[in-house]
């Protein structure tokens, strides 16, 4: 399936069945696996006529020499660098390496201190094996790829970018394009890969689909294809009862805007009503803002109760902080009986007194799944699939790991990675943004996961259309409104 990530053992038990049926396809697949990276480096830099050919000591290597080979047989000025004489080569990077040789290129040895001028940098240096930190010269390799400013090609993988989990291992190329082979490795799209891989291309070596029937991915990317089902056209009769209430909790003193952003954004997506519950000092403000939104003052869990009984769906923590009054109504919504997403504060007070509940969908960012594992952050972003099944484990329900690469996991699928979005929803507001989306979703019946996996997906779909209206740099969640009413309406 074109949208499946594997792990690197399943890529790797797919080539081995494909050369067990004739040990020479392994060569061919090398050079397969070089021309498709040549002709992608044609495609990407048109004009570029100087090549510097990073080669390390495996089949990464000879990839590379794939490569410099047919570049330099059609005219291209192509600097060989490698980390091994031609000789220390084994295989059918041995025999990539003698073609280069008698194609008249030579091995310059790389050293430190090394500079690299060229219109296009191609790291053909670890490859997908790397198991352990990467140091020496290695290393030294990557900081002067690096260093070099020029655009960068990697092939299979970034190198020093671990295959499965996106996680540096000391360090890594960061490349302009990353030309991946056979199927698409999960690493890419998740944590530091998907500021390391840059545009990722596919090549899939042309390898019958039955191959793949003996491996199994470990996850699948959300496209823009999974909103072809989701929604259906509304009857001509439809009411606001026929999608749902929407009950959102939070915004203690001060933070107000959390529980506005995340009531306009269920409403954005289609949410029949959404009640707010917050501070007695936030309903004017809120009622000005967003009419269309029926705002509570709430003192204590009395308030809450009759409340409560009219929702279909709860959101509890954009702006809830963990004061006694956020305590008081966290603890009002564990017995509840209604879906429930949980986000920002709400995740914090979860972490103190853990609960497994199955009719929830938890919304951490690193720094919050850290805390509901009692673990560090970079424990986190250190093999996000892991945590994600970790937290599903603990906490039950769906998470949504959220991050660079979003992960959606629930207890009995594969996980979902997002490869949508961009840097600037780094700022404040757009978790309370998701979680209003999810919570929309939820009132109109999809299921938890349904709801976790296209919320997600809209979410960032609509901050890829707000920046590119005006950029990265100052995109605030608000921005995204008008963006996700258009997603959930097909355009």
């Amino acid at each position: 399936m074109k949208n499946a990530l594997y792990q690197n053992q399943e890529i790797r038990r797919i080539e081995s069945a494909v050369i067990a049926k004739n040990p020479a396809t392994e060569y061919q697949l090398m050079l397969q696996a070089g021309m498709s990276s040549f002709r992608t480096l044609l495609s990407e830099w048109p004009l570029a006529e100087r090549l510097v050919i990073v080669c390390g000591k495996g089949n990464n290597a000879g990839d590379g020499f794939v490569l410099a080979r047919e570049a330099y047989l059609q005219g291209f000025q192509v600097m060989l660098v490698t980390l091994a004489e031609c000789d220390y080569y084994r295989g059918p990077a041995l025999i990539a390496a003698k073609a280069c040789v008698s194609a008249g290129l030579h091995f310059h040895a790389f050293e430190s201190g090394m500079t690299f001028e060229a219109d296009v940098i191609v790291d053909a240096l670890l490859g997908t094996g790397l198991k352990d930190e990467v140091t020496g010269i290695f290393a030294e390799a990557i900081k002067t790829i690096n260093a070099s400013q020029c655009p960068v090609l990697s092939l299979d993988i970034p190198s020093g970018l671990h295959c499965d989990s996106g996680a540096v291992q000391g360090s890594a190329v960061i490349a302009n394009v990353t030309q991946t082979f056979i199927a698409f490795k999960t690493g890419l799209f998740t944590a530091e890969g998907t500021h390391h891989a840059g545009k990722i291309v596919l090549a899939s070596l042309d390898i019958s689909q039955d191959y793949f029937k003996t491996a199994a991915p470990s996850a699948y990317l959300l496209t823009e294809n999974v909103l072809a089902t989701q929604f259906s056209k509304r009857h001509r009769n439809a009411h606001k009862g026929d999608f749902g209430h929407v009950l959102i909790i939070g915004g203690d003193a001060g933070m107000g805007g959390a529980v506005q952003i995340a009531a306009k954004s269920a409403l954005r997506v289609g949410a029949g009503l959404v009640s707010v519950a917050t501070r007695a000092a936030h309903v004017a403000m809120m009622n000005a803002a967003c009419p269309e939104v029926m705002c509570h003052a709430v003192a204590t869990k009395p308030d809450l109760l009759p409340l409560l009984k009219k929702a279909t769906v709860i959101v509890i923590g954009p702006g809830l902080g963990q004061s006694e009054w956020s305590r008081e109504f966290f603890q009002a919504i564990l017995e509840a009986k209604q879906p429930i997403v949980l986000d920002a504060d709400a995740l914090n007070l979860l972490s103190a007194s853990p609960k497994k509940h199955s009719n929830w969908i938890l919304t951490p960012h690193p720094g919050e799944a850290a805390r509901l594992l009692a673990c560090t952050a970079k424990q986190v972003q250190s093999d996000r699939f892991i945590v994600s099944k970790k937290l599903i484990a603990e906490y039950g329900g769906v998470i949504v790991l959220k991050g660079a690469g979003t992960i959606v996991q629930s207890e009995n699928d594969f996980p979902f990675v997002c490869a949508s979005g961009n840097p600037g929803m780094a700022s404040g507001g757009m978790g309370d943004a998701l979680s209003g989306v999810i919570g929309g979703l939820l009132a109109q019946q999809f299921s938890l996961l349904s709801a976790a996996t296209t919320g997600v997906l809209i979410h960032a779909m609509a901050a890829d259309a707000a920046a590119q209206t005006g950029g990265e740099r100052g995109l605030l969640a608000s921005d995204l409104m008008p963006y996700l009413r258009q997603r959930v309406n097909g355009y």
